[in-house]
């Protein structure tokens, strides 16, 4: 199954949860944190501006994004978890 984003949302497989911490521990499920960051899978063709024209989105397929704790909307698609954000709650583009 194939996840095609609507006007200006994107798609982001989030990044796993550390297993172990920089001394060595391995961390329990219940003590991982959620990950902040993802890889872009998929853009929207942007949002309908009043004009008819559509914005250009300024991330792209493969940009690694960080977003908020709480943002977007969790899926499972095929086993694989994903997050569904519009274009304004990525926080930021990572190079």
């Amino acid at each position: 199954m194939k996840l095609i984003p609507m006007e200006d949302r994107i798609v982001v497989r989030p990044q796993e949860a550390e297993e172990k911490t920089a001394g060595g521990i391995v961390l329990p499920d219940s003590a991982k944190e959620k990950p902040l960051m993802g890889t872009v899978i998929s853009v929207g063709p942007g949002k309908m501006l009043d004009s008819g024209n559509r914005a250009t989105m300024s991330v792209k397929k493969k940009d690694v994004v960080l977003y908020s704790k709480y943002g977007g909307t969790d899926v499972e698609v095929d086993g694989t978890e994903y997050k569904i954000f519009r274009e304004s709650e990525i926080l930021g583009i990572v190079e």
